[in-house]
């Protein structure tokens, strides 16, 4: 994914940015900030790597965590809505996931939580398996995909 692109659309539209990472730990922001101008359209990007970051950052709430753990579309989901509600951004990004070493039988590696919440309309909220790709892989991976589901919002509505 061009971030170029990305920073492009969302300035034409007048959108503004925020991340919320878990795994990827600030990857996200730093390619979209990559681009000159990003200013104009990021905001922020919240790095919640621990529970506590997520819940004091974001408002995760701890009976969510204590439920169904950090990796889990319901997480992402409060991280997502968090920070576009905290940053009053238009669109937010948020990732939790597995980077690796390890998993378990019910969470392994390379599985990813993504959600993204846009003003205005339902959160979207998804699982990807990227499998053992190894810590590297996995987090590149996850970037990727974060930055395709930013640029689908950014041109699934024409109107901005």
């Amino acid at each position: 994914m061009d971030t170029t692109d990305i920073i492009r659309e969302a300035r034409a539209k007048g959108l503004t940015l925020a991340t919320a990472e878990s795994c990827t730990a600030g990857m996200i922001t730093a390619a979209l900030t990559d681009v000159a101008g990003s200013s104009a359209v990021v905001d922020r990007g919240y790095v919640t790597y621990s529970n506590r970051a997520k819940q004091e950052m974001l408002g995760v709430e701890q009976a969510t965590l204590e439920a169904v753990g950090a990796v889990s579309e319901e997480v992402a989901t409060e991280m997502a809505q968090g920070a576009q509600t905290r940053a009053d951004v238009d669109i937010a990004v948020a990732v939790t996931g597995i980077a690796g070493p390890g998993g378990s039988e019910h969470k392994p590696e390379g599985r990813v939580c993504f959600a993204l919440a846009r003003r205005h309309q339902p959160t979207h909220v998804e699982t990807i398996d990227f499998g053992p790709l190894g810590r590297d892989g996995v987090r590149i991976a996850t970037r990727d995909h974060a930055l395709t589901l930013i640029w689908q919002s950014l041109t699934a509505d024409p109107l901005g």
